[in-house]
């Protein structure tokens, strides 16, 4: 029997904010899952992360080794704004990946300022507790074209030659106010059409690559795509992750967060 190989991209729901962190009832199933991931992944010796967080004109990549955590997020307690996580950079990783996208004509810009933003470090923070595999985040474009997107991910992939975890850190439905909103049966059927669609697309190993491609691209055809993301910037990092692999994931997880099916993607 062949030994199996465990993933190096995933693509993950981050969850609202800080919540993972703050214990909040409504994340137990992705805390649960985001917990179990590592267990699915290789051992890394550094962590690649685009984060739906942060766009520039430009696809920009966190060059620092000592960077600071980004509080992005407004009106949570206190203990929000003191989370801490001793994680790295890595300055070598950061000028390989710019590299290999400059060779394929995508325009980086090594940003030695910018700290980490809550799409990496919570959800880095329940993976990896220790903190201590260093860490590079690039940014998405802010044209948002998928096709692009996809094109950054096949950038990168001799990359996955090395003992490098990619993650795709965005949301799988980001329709911000309809979290807070009592789920009614027309959002539940919304919700579930996307993320069919969305897992049928991303697993289905009877589509071809071509197929596959074509249906990220034109994802606002899905059924209910602009009620599950009014803005995509939370869809995109799974564009990145599929470019990366042009292959069926190897396995899907879905959770609930805050009444609202969300999916985790593994390559």
């Amino acid at each position: 029997m062949m030994p199996h190989v465990k993933a190096r991209t995933v693509f993950l729901s981050h969850g609202g904010g800080p919540m993972p962190l703050l214990g909040d009832p409504g994340h137990k199933q992705l805390i649960t899952g985001l917990k179990s991931l590592p267990d699915k992944l290789i051992t890394p010796k550094a962590i690649v992360v685009f984060s739906a967080h942060w766009e520039g004109e430009t696809v920009e990549i966190t060059a620092h080794d000592t960077p600071q955590l980004i509080y992005d997020y407004y009106g949570f307690p206190p203990e929000a704004y003191e989370i801490d996580y001793p994680i790295k950079g890595q300055s070598s990783l950061a000028n390989s990946i710019a590299k290999h996208l400059n060779h394929h004509a995508i325009t980086t810009h090594l940003n030695n300022n910018r700290g980490f933003d809550h799409g990496v470090f919570v959800p880095l923070k329940v993976m990896y507790p220790q903190g201590d595999i260093p860490c590079v985040q690039v940014s998405l474009l802010n044209n948002l074209d998928p096709h692009v997107h996809i094109n950054i991910g096949k950038a990168l992939q001799p990359l996955l030659q090395q003992d490098i975890l990619f993650i795709g850190s965005g949301f799988s439905f980001h329709n911000l106010p309809d979290f807070f909103q009592t789920p009614t049966h027309k959002s539940k059927q919304a919700n579930l059409a996307f993320e069919n669609w969305l897992t049928d697309t991303c697993c289905n190993a009877h589509l071809n690559e071509s197929q596959r491609e074509s249906q990220l691209i034109n994802w606002e055809q899905a059924p209910h795509a602009r009620y599950c993301h009014p803005r995509e910037e939370h869809l995109l990092p799974l564009h990145i992750c599929y470019g990366l692999n042009q292959a069926p994931c190897q396995e899907h997880i879905s959770v609930t967060v805050l009444n609202k099916l969300a999916s985790t993607f593994i390559w």
